[in-house]
């Protein structure tokens, strides 16, 4: 009957190498936090550009 402990071992093993993983993809760029804030701020930048025109069209 010592089974089920082999079982639960086994999935709490897996849950933390899902965890660590998900965790890394996060830091997968290999950016800076400076880096990555500059590159998302550009990003939203775009967005709103885009939302903007997208606004002034239906505007007219």
């Amino acid at each position: 009957m010592t089974r089920g402990n082999q079982r639960e071992l086994a999935r709490q093993k897996h849950a933390k190498k899902q965890n660590d993983l998900q965790r890394g993809k996060r830091n997968d760029d290999g950016l800076s936090a400076a880096a990555r804030k500059q590159r998302d701020a550009e990003i939203m930048k775009q967005k709103q550009k885009k939302a903007n025109e997208k606004m002034d069209s239906k505007a007219k």
